[in-house]
């Protein structure tokens, strides 16, 4: 099993980023698919998830309208649109594949997003 994330970097306030999140090894149409992040000092949270359809997403309330998530079950990728970009969103991302019934749960790597003037 394979969760590698990418995209993450260095932008201004204001800007935008695009992370992406490439898995195998796992039936990912069947999984939910989340990001979360966590900045230093802090615990890891829930930033927004999509179901395996894709038909059914959730925002945390901090990010509602500047960040979108979608998947690609035809190329097992799922990705977290982030505009409108605050220092306050500053953090590693970590990708996130969970199982219907929450047996199995597979995490990434992670990738730093730093937003600052």
């Amino acid at each position: 099993v394979r969760l590698v994330e990418s995209g993450g970097g260095l932008v201004q306030p204001g800007g935008s980023l695009r992370l992406s999140c490439a898995t195998s090894g796992f039936m990912f149409s069947s999984y939910v698919m989340s990001w979360h992040r966590q900045a230093p000092g802090q615990e890891r949270g829930l930033v927004a998830s999509i179901t395996g359809a894709g038909s059914i997403t959730y925002y945390t309330d901090s990010v509602k309208g500047r960040f979108t998530i979608s998947r690609d079950n035809a190329r097992n990728t799922v990705n977290l649109q982030m505009t409108a970009l605050k220092p306050e969103d500053t953090a590693v991302y970590y990708c996130k594949g969970r199982s219907r019934s929450g047996t199995n749960m597979y995490w990434g790597q992670g990738t730093q997003v730093t937003v600052s003037e």
